[in-house]
């Protein structure tokens, strides 16, 4: 799909541990795809940083993920989402909105927004630098 857009070009993966490989600056996008639910707070909250860092002026986090309500039983398969990370990692969790924008404010960005449900179960929080 990226070369018939014509932006495979634009588009590289980086190899390594996302929290020890260095991902240099200058980005206009950053993804960051069902991967933040594995970890606590304190630890999305520093990779957000990092993340934060390596965007250029104006750049943005996709972040996709299966988001809960607040009321964190709703719906449906996020909250059993949110037990399956409670069973099968030592501190993950599904982050509610709020936790994700208090996050990404942690981390610096000025602004999220939760886009409309167009991709299936997940949801796309978009953080702005």
């Amino acid at each position: 799909m990226l070369r018939r857009r014509g932006l495979a070009a634009r588009h590289h993966l980086i190899p390594g541990d996302a929290f020890e490989t260095e991902f240099g600056t200058g980005y206009d996008l950053v993804l960051i795809t069902n991967f933040l639910h594995h970890f606590d707070i304190p630890t999305c909250t520093q990779f957000l940083r990092k993340v934060h860092a390596a965007l250029a002026p104006g750049g943005r986090a996709a972040i996709v993920d299966l988001v809960p309500n607040d009321d964190r039983i709703s719906p449906p398969t996020a909250a059993a989402f949110s037990l399956m990370m409670l069973a099968t990692t030592p501190t993950g969790d599904a982050y509610t909105l709020k936790e994700y924008e208090a996050m990404a404010k942690d981390a610096a960005f000025t602004r999220t927004e939760l886009t409309p449900p167009t991709i299936g179960l997940d949801r796309l929080i978009v953080a702005y630098k």
